[in-house]
């Protein structure tokens, strides 16, 4: 059933969806409606000769400059031109379908002034697959994501590339084999298709649901090297966290008490009153990035299903409004929050493997995890991967959303760097796959040192993680290992393993 878009319903899970799944979309009637209706009041102020921003003046320095009638019907399709002025390799299938479909939600609004067949011709596009070639870089996140938009518009006008059906093609013809007419842009049509920051919600609108299933994923690992450590379980104690009040480290401690139900290797003698900040802690920190996570959600699901454009016509006041609800900024805070939060839960995560590691604080566990010490190293070097990715994350995560440079002979002198921060964040997600795989082969391994049974669910984690990685008896190189199963992390099968026995997570 395909997914109907109103200006106001959707969540990042449609969007990726319609992303990832290739789900076929449509426009209910009343967004039709209302697009229509302020397109009329639209040309109505044109036929006034009204001085309206980009529509019949310039944009950004330019904003002063009024256009002669003439200019305006031939405006749009230069302003397209002059902005598709990135760089770099084209973004990914999945982002583009998001930014698109984002965009088109924004036009449901009705709100912005274009013709309705700008945004039948946007859901065409999703739902017959053709996806433009968008650099991905040269946005700077105000006035909308304005470069990688502006290589997405000229293939509405037959013009720029796309892919279709896995062949890179000229715009007009992949429209052509898509059986999508071409239009030709007509007073404020293009700046309407552009004007937002939707590559950054897109981008966002992946990410987010990505990094749910991440940190469930996180749950499970910990789990798991608790178990083998044979922790004081206190620290999961429901009243403790409840105490304090933090809904993510509630969930999380509740996550994790649920994994490890019915573990005999928590009924073995010799725990201490407390265990180091790294294990005792694990419900507080990734607690504090799930409630990063909601904020991150929250932002980007007003961006969704808001209307970020400028100017906005308002048809029940006959009225045209300019301000900067292109701005990216509330974004980039969102998905700098979010990159934070993994970052940090990564680096909890390699706290953990370094424990398991350690002989000296692995409680009985062979040094590396190896039993052939000296002549074998074991998995010591596959932690200095995960020193490696966490490092990189650390650097990743210096925040882009504070550091504006003036564009536009600073009519535009604060600019978000959201798109900086969307793909930096993009960065830090895939590499915390790879750190929560090196935790998980290195807990199996623990497993297979002890001599009593996990829990069921840890259990049903660790025969997935042995489909994929086998026991290191004795040294092999490991890069094999360790790329596998940051995939396995990836695909969610470890999750789904665990969720059989216990039920979704939280």
């Amino acid at each position: 059933m395909a997914v109907l878009f109103t200006g106001k319903n959707l969540t990042v899970e449609d969007i990726e969806r319609i992303a990832r799944h290739n789900e076929q979309i449509e426009v209910a009637p009343e967004a039709a409606e209302r697009i229509k209706r302020c397109r009329a009041m639209c040309e109505k102020k044109i036929e006034a000769h009204e001085v309206m921003y980009g529509v019949t003046t310039g944009i950004g320095e330019f904003s002063e400059v009024v256009l002669t009638p003439e200019q305006t019907q031939q405006y749009q399709r230069y302003l397209i031109y002059s902005h598709a002025a990135g760089i770099g390799e084209p973004l990914s299938e999945d982002v583009v379908r998001a930014a698109i479909a984002t965009r088109i939600n924004v036009l449901c609004n009705g709100l912005s002034g274009c013709r309705a067949v700008i945004v039948e011709t946007l859901v065409a596009m999703l739902n017959r697959g053709v996806h433009p070639v968008m650099c991905k870089r040269g946005s700077v996140g105000a006035s909308g994501d304005l470069s990688p938009m502006g290589q997405m518009a000229l293939v509405l006008m037959g013009e720029g590339e796309a892919f279709y059906k896995g062949e890179r093609l000229p715009g007009a013809e992949a429209m052509k084999r898509a059986g999508i007419p071409i239009i030709q842009y007509e007073a404020r049509d293009g700046l309407a298709t552009i004007n937002g920051s939707n590559v950054i919600s897109g981008y966002g609108c992946l990410m987010i649901p990505e990094t749910m299933r991440w940190l469930k994923m996180h749950d499970i690992a910990a789990a798991m090297t608790m178990e083998a450590l044979n922790i004081n379980t206190s620290c999961l104690d429901d009243r403790l966290h409840k105490a304090r009040g933090y809904p993510g480290a509630v969930t999380c401690a509740a996550n994790i008490r649920r994994i490890m139900e019915g573990s005999k290797l928590l009924q073995r003698p010799g725990k201490r009153v407390q265990d180091a900040y790294s294990l005792r802690s694990t419900p507080q920190v990734a607690g504090a990035a799930r409630d990063s996570w909601r904020f991150a959600r929250e932002m980007t699901e007003i961006e969704l299903n808001g209307v970020g454009d400028n100017p906005l016509f308002f048809p029940d006041d006959e009225e045209v409004v300019t301000g900067a609800n292109f701005q990216g900024t509330p974004l980039a805070f969102g998905m700098e929050a979010l990159g934070l939060a993994i970052s940090t839960v990564s680096v909890l995560s390699e706290r953990r493997l370094n424990r398991l590691m350690n002989p000296a604080l692995s409680a009985g566990l062979p040094g590396f995890l190896t039993k052939g010490g000296g002549m074998f190293s074991g998995l010591m070097l596959s932690q200095y991967t995960a020193c490696q990715l966490v490092n990189e994350q650390r650097v990743l995560s210096h925040p882009a959303a504070n550091g504006s440079i003036p564009a536009a002979a600073d009519q535009e002198d604060f600019v978000s760097m959201g798109m900086t921060t969307a793909i930096k964040t993009r960065q830090i997600l895939d590499l915390a796959y790879g750190v929560l795989g090196i935790e998980l082969i290195a807990s199996a391994q623990a497993f297979d040192f002890r001599d009593a049974e996990p829990s069921p669910a840890s259990k049903a984690a660790y025969e997935v993680i042995r489909k994929y990685v086998a026991h290191l008896d004795e040294d092999r190189p490991l890069y094999d290992d360790n790329n596998k199963m940051a995939e396995v992390v990836r695909s969610g099968e470890i999750l789904e393993a665990v969720e059989k026995v216990v039920g979704p997570l939280d």
